[in-house]
């Protein structure tokens, strides 16, 4: 399977050739719900906080006496009908963190790139050596790769130049191969990577399929 490999100009200059179990594989949307989830939720803080009537300072005193005044009986003035009273049913400090094994990552990951190969919205470029820190150079880059909407510049390894020309840019972002993942790409509307970080990434998550067959392998043996 190939995909065509373009210069920082635009134009076509040959083709690389990926692997069809990593780039070509079926949608699984049930199993990208459940990535795209837990990757949200594990991002969430978890640290909205109110005080209970036991925890708010005050109220150690009966206010009025229980009968005889005209008006409600009272016990305490941090009650929640009270004005700076306890909260009732709030929010407390939790743990939204939900646990998905590597390989559901992963694969996840190869539904989604499969999905921008088939659509179009993964772009193959040489290289990003024309991007030198500054916002004019990125928006260059775009307009020469046509690129108008959200975009995800992906290098092999941690670039400033390329970090710099595009954090000034709306609706860009970049990351380096070993940091991409399924809510990245899929929020994403195109894909444009290096050559040799999409070859990076290539190995990576075929790895993963080896060591599957080779479990099966393993395991059939064994039985």
């Amino acid at each position: 399977m190939n995909i065509e490999l373009k210069n920082q100009n635009g134009d076509n200059i040959g083709t690389v050739d990926i692997d069809e179990n990593v780039f070509d594989v079926p949608l699984n949307k049930s199993l990208i719900h459940q990535v795209i989830v837990s990757y949200q939720a594990n991002q969430r803080q978890g640290t909205a906080s109110t005080k209970t009537r036991a925890q708010v300072s005050g109220g150690g005193r009966k206010p009025w006496i229980q009968k005889h005044t005209g008006r409600a009986r009272q016990g305490s003035i941090r009650s929640p009908q009270w004005r700076h009273g306890g909260v009732v049913f709030g929010p407390h400090p939790r743990d939204f963190r939900q646990k998905i094994n590597k390989r559901n990552r992963r694969d996840a990951l190869r539904c989604i790139l499969s999905e921008r190969v088939r659509a179009g919205g993964l772009i193959c470029i040489d290289s990003f050596s024309e991007l030198d820190g500054k916002t004019k150079s990125m928006v260059s880059l775009l307009s020469q790769l046509q690129i108008t909407g959200s975009c995800l510049i992906v290098t092999e390894h941690s670039s400033p130049n390329v970090y710099q020309s595009g954090k000034n840019v709306p609706k860009v972002w970049t990351l380096p191969v070993n940091q991409i993942n399924a809510n990245e790409i899929i929020s994403k509307k195109t894909v444009v990577i290096t050559k040799d970080a999409l070859l990076s990434a290539q190995e990576l998550l075929s790895s993963d399929i080896v060591r599957g067959l080779n479990k099966i392998a393993n395991a059939e043996r064994k039985g």
